[in-house]
């Protein structure tokens, strides 16, 4: 009796311990090699940002770490990473970027309840894939409808050839194009679609002459964009070039041909007085010497958006899973974003203000429109 008592007593103290800390591991499917590697590196700069803040904050109960997987901004390769993350890994919670790796991985999410959250990528139809994929970057549609009207009416550039990327992203923003552009006055005077592959435009660029453009619109991204600049102006394209937040990348800010381009992108109030904003900032410009730029602010807030909900689920004594994390989400009115308190709408999509920028030609970019 005495050891069946004293058995007793050791169960129900062990149940009177506090729980165990949880350490948490999120995935992260970005391109790590191949022609938008560039694109992965500053993506990771603002998850392994995030991550530090959140661990040093001691946010949740364990610590928290990302897995890449790389993707290499292929859909079939998407899939095998995203499929690796949650079979393997057995990650809640994963970042993805681009639109046709996006819409690829998505079904993925939404077979396993794991949330997919997008912070790169910007076609219109990624408001549409489901309950377990997020996207916290405004999706193309607001930004053609912000530069339309600002090439049409205010700069008074009524033809518009435009060159786009045989993708979901270049067929996507070719739709929402010509619609914006003929609604404020103007015209679609050509529309030239490239393999996601090529690198050689001399021919695209004396179609596009045969146009008489008065603004050349470009749909592309990686150094497939750096290439497509160059090209065009080196076969005698010297209209003024217009294109979308793909433009925002180190490598076309400080091409000399670059110089003049309007792109559209979503505004980012990095003066705003809050601790948030002021420590992200100050600490990026630490670690890079530069401000952070769109990307970097949209993947520090997709991992501290995980880390808020987590933290919620920890002090409700629920378990962290996509499903609940979903829940949670849908049970949080705002959510304090570095430059911002937004919250989600029905969809999983925040909405934001979208501003058009110039590149200056030094490395960086102005403010020519702000965002509405």
């Amino acid at each position: 009796m005495k050891k069946l008592i004293l058995g007793l007593t050791l169960i129900q103290a062990a149940w009177a311990l506090p729980a165990a800390a949880a350490d948490y591991k999120i995935g992260a499917i970005f391109p790590m090699s191949g022609a938008n590697a560039e694109y992965g590196q500053i993506f990771g700069t603002g998850v392994n940002l995030a991550i530090e803040h959140i661990n040093a904050d001691k946010k949740l109960s364990g610590t928290l770490s990302v897995i890449y997987e790389d993707s290499q901004a292929l859909p079939a390769q998407g899939v095998t990473a995203a499929t690796k993350l949650v079979n393997v890994s057995k990650v809640p919670y994963a970042l993805s970027a681009f639109t046709g790796v996006s819409k690829a991985v998505a079904p993925v999410g939404a077979r396993t309840k794991t949330v997919i959250v997008n912070g790169g990528a910007v076609g219109p139809d990624l408001a549409t894939l489901g309950d377990y994929f997020w996207n916290v970057i405004p999706l193309a549609n607001f930004e053609v409808r912000t530069m339309a009207p600002f090439l049409v009416k205010e700069k008074g550039f009524k033809r518009v050839a435009m060159v786009y990327v045989d993708d979901p992203i270049g067929q996507a923003l070719l739709t929402d194009l010509g619609t914006e552009v003929k609604a404020a006055g103007g015209e679609m005077v050509g529309s030239f679609s490239i393999p996601t592959t090529a690198q050689q435009f001399s021919g695209i660029a004396a179609r596009i002459r045969d146009t008489k453009p008065d603004v050349v619109y470009i749909a592309s991204y990686g150094n497939q964009q750096v290439q497509l600049i160059k090209q065009l102006r080196d076969n005698g394209i010297n209209q003024p070039i217009a294109s979308y937040s793909a433009f925002s990348t180190p490598s076309v800010l400080s091409l000399p041909e670059a110089k003049g381009v309007y792109f559209t992108a979503q505004q980012l109030n990095l003066t705003r007085d809050d601790p948030l904003t002021k420590r992200v900032v100050a600490d990026y410009k630490a670690k890079y010497n530069k401000e952070p730029g769109a990307y970097v602010v949209n993947y520090y807030n997709a991992v501290l958006t995980f880390a808020e909900l987590a933290s919620a689920l920890e002090k409700a004594g629920k378990p962290v899973t996509g499903e609940n994390l979903l829940a949670q989400r849908k049970a949080t009115k705002t959510f304090e974003f570095v430059g911002a308190t937004v919250s989600f709408a029905e969809d999983g999509t925040v909405k934001a203000p979208i501003q058009i920028n110039q590149i200056v030609g030094d490395g960086t970019s102005k403010v020519v429109v702000a965002g509405k």
